[in-house]
């Protein structure tokens, strides 16, 4: 049996990764819908969120020795599939079970 090796560089490229995601996401959603100090919240979270993923993408290979296209975003993609498929088919056996009766 061979012991699991916890990667924390990529660990921390994903987490660091869906952070910046999620300030430009929300970012954006703020400064949309957002009143007067609300926007400009908003586009301090979009501008913090986008140099955060430049230096996420950019840096990667650099601070953490790790390429993040090749080593995270691909992987993290299939695995992203991967969930989706098996999510909708759980959701379809559920409604078919449903629906019989």
């Amino acid at each position: 049996m061979t012991a699991f090796s916890w990667n924390w560089d990529i660990f921390v490229l994903v987490l660091l990764a869906l952070f910046a995601l999620s300030l430009i996401i929300f970012g954006v959603l703020t400064a949309y819908f957002g009143s007067n100090k609300s926007r400009i919240v908003g586009g301090i979270l979009l501008v913090v969120g986008l140099l955060l993923g430049i230096f996420v993408i950019l840096g990667s290979s650099d601070v953490f020795k790790v390429s993040f296209i090749t080593e995270v975003l691909e992987p993290t993609v299939f695995y992203i599939i991967a969930a989706v498929i098996g999510v909708v088919i759980g959701l379809l056996v559920f409604l078919g079970a449903i629906m019989k009766t």
